[in-house]
């Protein structure tokens, strides 16, 4: 129902407002990490992990190398490099040569990992957007859309906007607008060699890549509180996540009782048969978000490969729904990669999956995670999850995200 979130406002002197209200995102960024508060939390257990030398997500610690070989491109996967290219050159001149050298680092290098979805910011990784004039944050954009398909170039953007709304609605435009996002160039843009950008900030998270016309856009991370804008010039833009939301739903009612019960590891969304730490402060229930570079995720809930022929091809709907972000020859090649791995691909599912009801599902293979969270509220006052506040987040394991697994055969092939 639109408009649902507004019962959930918090006094405009709430202290979880008030007490932020006005903050710089500089000024911001140093509140957040004060020692014992739920924020300082999280920074302090994400800053150690973000200096640990990246691996890439596996199943059971141990790293499958053999699973990204980088080939040119297939005739017709080819990714838009010429055009990504003009952008990212277009991009660059426009910015000083202070804030070009602050937007540019190695491709290989490690700040790629310090991308956040929170609205605070934990790194000041490249340029912040909000702080720079109108010409480079629309040239920013103007990257953007030349490298992902024209649906994922419309989502990344619905995310920035819903952003700003949020900003509107609680009276915290200074920590929350449109262009509270970071962006970063990876690498010198070239046709053939490995090079690529990042875009992150609340709610919204890219990192892309290109080498030899092949295209990585991973990790990346989705979400909306709430899920539309029902009030201002864009009022409408709503249902942000529907697709993925129903092929969830979907994919459960296409399973008997029996794979229904086995694909559903807890029964609530705080349950208690979980593990302490199952639930993360910061993240809830998805496993794989920003600083979990290394992590291991054990596979849980059912083969998909054991499922009816329904139920496969609604879990590969899923993984395209949540691939869609890349241009269309590209997504081919990721697609047909997902479909080589259904044997090994695993569906998992946490809450109730009729209609309204709140719930998490992993898609988890040896070349994907998908994962889909509804969350509790941040900026507004709910302290259990509701249907207008989701988390989506997608992963490459095995040490392709960033494309890593690519450069670093690249660099093999140049020494």
């Amino acid at each position: 129902m639109s408009g649902e979130f507004r019962q959930y406002l918090f006094s405009h002197d709430h202290p979880r407002l008030a007490e932020v209200r006005g903050m710089d995102p500089y000024a911001y960024r140093e509140h957040a990490r004060t020692p014992g508060t739920f924020t300082g939390g999280l920074v302090e257990g994400w800053t150690s992990l973000y200096l640990s030398e990246f691996r890439g997500v596996t199943s059971d610690g141990v790293l499958r190398e053999d699973l990204y070989p980088l080939t040119p491109a297939e005739p017709g996967e080819e990714a838009p490099v010429a055009e990504m290219v003009a952008a990212a050159e277009d991009l660059l001149a426009a910015l000083t040569p202070e804030d070009r050298a602050r937007a540019c680092f190695p491709v290989d290098a490690p700040e790629w990992q310090t991308w956040a979805n929170p609205e605070f910011m934990q790194f000041d990784t490249g340029l912040r957007l909000e702080l720079q004039p109108q010409e480079v944050r629309d040239k920013a954009l103007a990257l953007v859309g030349a490298s992902l398909s024209p649906e994922g170039s419309r989502l990344v953007t619905a995310m920035m906007q819903i952003n700003g709304f949020l900003g509107e609605v609680v009276d915290l435009e200074s920590v929350l607008n449109e262009w509270s996002y970071n962006i970063a160039v990876y690498g010198t843009p070239d046709e053939r060699a490995p090079w690529g950008w990042q875009l992150f900030g609340h709610h919204a998270a890219v990192n892309c890549l290109v080498v030899e016309g092949r295209m990585s856009v991973s990790p990346v991370f989705l979400g909306a509180e709430p899920d539309e804008i029902d009030a201002g010039p864009r009022a409408g833009l709503r249902d942000v996540f529907a697709d993925r939301i129903t092929l969830g739903t979907d994919l459960m009612a296409a399973l008997t009782d029996e794979q229904r019960a086995e694909a559903t590891v807890y029964a609530q969304m705080v349950d208690p048969a979980m593990p302490a730490g199952r639930v993360h402060p910061g993240d809830e229930r998805h496993l794989a978000g920003a600083f979990q570079d290394n992590r291991v995720i054990p596979l849980e809930g059912v083969r998909v490969a054991d499922l009816p022929e329904a139920a496969q091809r609604t879990a590969l709907a899923i993984a395209e729904a949540f691939v869609r972000p890349l241009p269309e020859g590209p997504r081919r090649a990721r697609l047909r990669e997902v479909a080589a791995h259904l044997d090994e691909t695993w569906f998992c599912w946490i809450g109730g999956w009729q209609p309204g009801d709140v719930f998490y599902y992993r898609v988890q293979s040896p070349v994907l995670i998908a994962e889909l969270d509804h969350h509790c509220g941040v900026f507004l006052d709910y302290d259990t999850p509701q249907p207008f506040h989701v988390h989506t987040v997608l992963r490459t394991p095995h040490g392709n995200d960033y494309g890593r697994a690519w450069v670093r055969q690249w660099q093999a092939g140049r020494t």
